[in-house]
Order: C-alpha cells, then structure tokens, then sequence
C-alpha cells in the first residue's frame, strides 16, 4: 500500500493561486546549478504562471510583477540573469501607510458632500432673499437624502436642527416653515425606483 500524502502535512504554498506544480517547479529551478539554465527554467516558470493566472496591466507590467513573484516563491534567492530588477524582501513586509479618513464629526455620511458645499456657499452670502432661499434648498435636499437613507418620516424641526449644526449656527429657517413634505419626497423616489427597474428590464430584453 503506497502512503498517501496530505497538503494539510506539507509544506505551506507561497503564492497558493500557482499551486503545488508551480512551487514544485521553483524548487527544481533552484535546486540547478548551472546559473544560464536556472535562467531559461525561470523563463519558462513565469510563461506557466501567466497561464495559470490570468493577469491584467500591460505586458511589461505583467511580466516584472511575475518576476517578482518567482523571486519571492524561492524565498527572495532567485539567482537568475532576468529582465528586471528583483524587489527587496522588506518592499513586501513593510506595510503600506495608514489612509486618511474622514473624521466621524466631518459631516453626517448620508446628507453627502453636495450639502456640505452650499452650506459652505450659503454661509458666505450676506443676508437676503438669495441666502433665506438657499438655505431653504438646503434644508430640503438634506431632508431628501435623510429619507433616502432613513425610510419612514423626519420632522421639518429635526432637520433645522441638523441645518444649524452643520452651519455652526449659521443658516437658521423662518420659524414654522414647511420643507417639501415627507410623502412626496417618497413618491418621488418609488417613481426613479420603478423607471429604474424597467430600464434595467429593457436592457435585458435587448
């Protein structure tokens, strides 16, 4: 009875996507001691690897980033006359700088920011007629895009509200004054819904 042999018992795959055949030829390419055909075997090794993955960029950019795989598949040993130069291991285990992100008191993610830019832009008006009736726009669009993301209902007050503190205290709407109201901010959005739906419907067809 021949013993079988389990992955789970081998050793770990560098680049699992290759497989097992792959790294089985990394390990014979290494083991050559005549350098000019370590070099052919590595060639011929990145035509098997761009078959077995498909890999998108151009055709240098596919070739150098396969390279560098070869070169890290061998433990970061290869020793072959290739195209380019080989990435250092530490490019590899360095780890990327940290993204900046917005900070959570930047502005609500779900009025977007459209509103942030002409609460900016209202602010700078003097006061007047032009400045009253774009801060009523505001106050609207944030009222749209709130039941965008909070289906159900919104207080023209908690939106004044919101409107304050977005402006630190600076945009402020006519006591009592009545936003676009609720059912018809609904309406509309069931209406783009359901033209959204038959486009996507007809696209299909065709």
């Amino acid at each position: 009875m021949l013993e079988m042999t389990y992955n789970s018992v081998r050793e770990d795959l560098v680049i699992p996507e290759y497989g097992r055949v792959v790294q089985g030829m990394v390990q014979h390419m290494a083991g050559l001691a005549d350098r000019a055909e370590r070099t052919r075997c590595a060639a011929a090794i990145v035509s098997v690897m761009k078959s077995v993955v498909p890999q998108e960029g151009s055709a240098e950019e596919v070739d150098r980033k396969l390279w560098g795989q070869l070169h890290m598949m061998t433990g970061y040993a290869l020793d072959v006359d290739g195209p380019y130069p080989l990435p250092e291991r530490g490019d590899r285990e360095t780890p990327p700088a940290r993204m900046t992100y917005p900070s959570e008191t930047s502005r609500p993610g779900h009025y977007g920011t459209l509103a942030k830019e002409l609460i900016a832009k209202a602010v700078e008006l003097p006061e007047g007629e032009e400045r009253q009736a774009l801060t009523v726009l505001i106050a609207n669009l944030l009222k749209r895009n709130y039941l965008t993301w909070h289906h159900g209902s919104v207080e023209d007050s908690f939106i004044a509200k919101e409107l304050a503190t977005m402006s630190q205290g600076k945009l402020q709407l006519a006591e009592g004054l009545e936003l676009v109201s609720t059912a018809e901010v609904l309406k509309n959005m069931r209406k783009t819904s359901d033209a959204l739906e038959r486009w996507k419907g007809g696209k299909k067809k065709r």
